[in-house]
């Protein structure tokens, strides 16, 4: 057997290594994947879920197994699901560093919860950042592939070790939702439902500051308030549409982002000092964070 016959036959033994963990989900449109990460709990993408699910259906080698919706995050788009029968799957050790232009096994589950495959590379890596829905991720991984009905499989490194969960990120490129991230994240979902997030009730938009009063806001950009949640922290405290945001306690703001990464859950009930630019003149507004009402 030369190489390319070694590595492929490689490859493929690593699918029934973790097939007893990948499931499908059963959405009445195209079947999704999903990681059996305990006996009885499967998470998934928690954008290729309806909004209004309730209960699911997960199949597993044409095994069907009736499913609660526990919990889902948009932040980090994970849902958990709440098996009503357990089903039997060692979850993969979670890997060591991922380098990129190293390979990676995606595995996913087809309609009636056999397996599938895909091979991907390791296209681009990061730090740890936060979504447009204000989650933390712990590291931003990219693949270069596109996903189908095997988004929210489980990616693994060549040595089988779990790297994470797929799914389709900005501009449908496929990221990995890491190990650690999903660890976070399951418990909480299980337990309350949802991830509690600080939330000022504020919508923003990214703007230069004029010329003019670049000196006094010292900042070139900002970002200006073009929508208020009724009764959210913003509008009691007194912020206006069309006030541009500075900052809020020190920490510059240039896109929405960043105000995410300052808004961790422990400021919940803290307050807040944000500093605005409004008719030209700068001034501190005071408010209290509070918790992102559910959706």
């Amino acid at each position: 057997m030369d190489m390319i016959e070694q590595f492929s036959s490689a490859l493929a033994d690593r699918i029934p290594a973790v097939a007893p963990v990948v499931v499908g989900i059963r959405t009445g449109r195209q079947p999704k994947s999903g990681i059996l990460w305990r006996p009885d709990v499967v998470i998934a993408s928690e954008q290729t879920l309806p909004q209004d699910a309730a209960s699911l259906v997960v199949v597993r080698g044409g095994q069907t197994v009736q499913a609660t919706l526990a919990g889902r995050d948009p932040g980090t788009n994970v849902a958990v699901l709440k098996l009503h029968a357990p089903l039997d799957g060692a979850l993969p050790p979670p890997t060591g560093a991922v380098r990129v232009g190293s390979l990676a096994l995606l595995a996913g589950a087809d309609a009636a919860g056999h397996p599938t495959a895909r091979l991907a590379m390791v296209h681009a890596l990061g730090e740890a950042w936060h979504s447009m829905a204000g989650g933390r991720i712990d590291a931003l991984i990219r693949l270069d592939t596109r996903l189908g009905g095997d988004e929210g499989g489980p990616v693994l490194s060549l040595a089988g070790d779990l790297i994470g969960m797929s799914t389709s990120g900005p501009r449908r490129r496929t990221i990995v939702i890491p190990t650690a991230t999903l660890s976070r994240v399951i418990d909480p979902l299980l337990n309350d439902g949802r991830i509690a997030r600080a939330w000022l009730g504020v919508g923003l938009q990214p703007v230069s500051i004029p010329d003019s009063f670049r000196q006094s806001a010292g900042r070139d950009s900002g970002l200006m308030v073009v929508s208020l949640a009724g009764g959210g922290p913003a509008e009691t405290a007194g912020i206006l549409p069309g006030d541009i945001v500075l900052d809020i306690d020190g920490g510059a703001l240039d896109r929405p982002r960043a105000l995410s990464a300052l808004l961790n859950a422990d400021r919940i009930g803290q307050t807040a000092t944000l500093r605005v630019l409004r008719a030209g003149a700068v001034q501190a507004i005071s408010l209290t964070i509070a918790a992102r009402p559910p959706a």
